[in-house]
């Protein structure tokens, strides 16, 4: 009977022992210290701490952080974290110390530190800021003036983006109406990440009176081609065949199309939408390098044909997908009617149509004689009857009167 108890009490040292392993509560870290903000460039802000005192040497520190509203929650090992964000409101950023990557873990007590918008009254600053990348060569960005500004007031717009080494500053300033712009050169850079960082904007008055207003710029959105290079049309088999050449710097794969086509006899303006476009039909002819090509069923050969074309960017490579370049120059196909023959048609006809009423006209007179004949005057009759005695009579000699 022995055996038995000692092995309940050796089950009973087990169970105890591992029931207080389970009931453990996780043990909560100090707060990080020192927690610091800064700006560099324009709007990149960067926030730093160091490691909190008393932590336990067996935890390996992790670090809890999220903005306002609990966005963009992050657990890391690094003591810093870094965010592009425009500058026009107040950004808060809250850190905790923890000792793994579980969100379930409850960090310490979060620090908060926040930046502040510039000064300046915000209705001075600049409204409807906003940028597009022209042809992947250079970016144009537009804004409006503030409610209280002069209208004399003199606008600088800087720029950065991790290609250039400071900030510079925006020198083609014009006027469009309302709307104030600045254009400045910024070229793709090929086979590097280059498109996976922004640009930096600030619009501010060169006096100082007014908020300065920024604003970001993704390289992968805002993008508007120039228009392609229409190279041919050709009509084969019944169909309408397009060939033309892309706008430079872009590749294919990373444009959609649409493709109009008016026929001037039908009157008809049909517009083709184009994800993919490949020269791989033997009915093209010439050099294909660089060409895309498109067949267009049904359009009647023996009229004049106008085709235009327009290109834009798609979700395979840029995350924008609603600016459409201006429209390609058109170009012509097709035999247009004479327009001698409409105007000779115009003329002759009216003059058929007044020859054939008074044809009708007479036919029917002629008609009219003859189913209704006139009908004789008696007075008409007798006039002429006794008018022809009386001359008689008085063609007599006196010697018988």
């Amino acid at each position: 009977m022995e055996r038995p108890a000692g092995l309940c009490g050796l089950w009973a040292l087990l169970l105890c022992a591992g029931g207080g392993g389970v009931a453990a509560p996780a043990e909560t870290q100090p707060p990080v210290t020192n927690l610091s903000v800064s700006v560099e460039n324009l709007c990149t802000v960067t926030w730093t701490w160091n490691p909190p005192e008393g932590a336990s040497p067996n935890c390996s520190l992790k670090y809890f952080s999220h903005f306002g509203n609990k966005q963009d929650k992050k657990i890391a090992p690094e003591t810093y974290r870094s965010k592009e964000v425009p500058l026009n409101e107040r950004i808060c950023l809250q850190v905790g110390s923890q000792c793994s990557t579980n969100e379930s873990e409850k960090p310490s007590i979060l620090v908060e530190k926040c930046i502040s918008p510039p000064e300046g009254d915000p209705e001075s600053a600049v409204t409807e800021l906003q940028c597009i990348w022209y042809n992947l060569s250079y970016m144009k960005c537009s804004w409006l003036p503030g409610r209280n500004t002069n209208p004399d007031t003199n606008y600088t717009l800087y720029y950065w983006h991790s290609s250039l080494g400071k900030i510079l500053q925006c020198e083609d300033i014009c006027r469009e109406g309302q709307h104030i712009g600045c254009s400045f050169a910024l070229t793709k850079v090929k086979d590097s990440s280059f498109e996976q960082h922004s640009v930096q904007v600030m619009v501010k008055d060169n006096a100082g009176k007014i908020r300065p207003s920024f604003n970001i710029v993704p390289l992968t959105s805002h993008v508007k081609p120039d228009p392609p290079h229409i190279k041919n049309l050709s009509f084969q088999n019944g169909d309408l065949y397009v060939q033309w050449k892309n706008p430079q710097n872009f590749y294919s794969r990373c444009l959609s199309y649409e493709v109009e086509v008016n026929n001037s006899q039908a009157e008809t303006h049909d517009i083709f939408y184009v994800e993919e476009a490949k020269c791989q039909n033997s009915e093209f002819e010439g050099n294909l390098e660089g060409t895309i090509c498109f067949m267009i069923p049904g359009v009647l050969p023996d009229t004049l044909n106008t085709v235009r074309i327009r290109v834009k960017t798609n979700k395979l490579c840029y995350e924008d997908d609603k600016l459409w370049s201006n429209w390609s120059q058109a170009m012509s196909i097709g035999q247009k009617a004479n327009p001698t023959f409409y105007i000779t048609t115009l003329l002759i006809i009216p003059i058929f149509v007044a020859a054939a009423i008074i044809v009708l006209l007479l036919y029917l007179k002629r008609l009219k004689i003859i189913i209704f004949p006139p009908i004789p005057d008696p007075g008409k009759i007798f006039k002429e009857m006794f008018g022809d005695q009386n001359d008689d009579t008085l063609g007599l000699s006196p010697l018988y009167r």
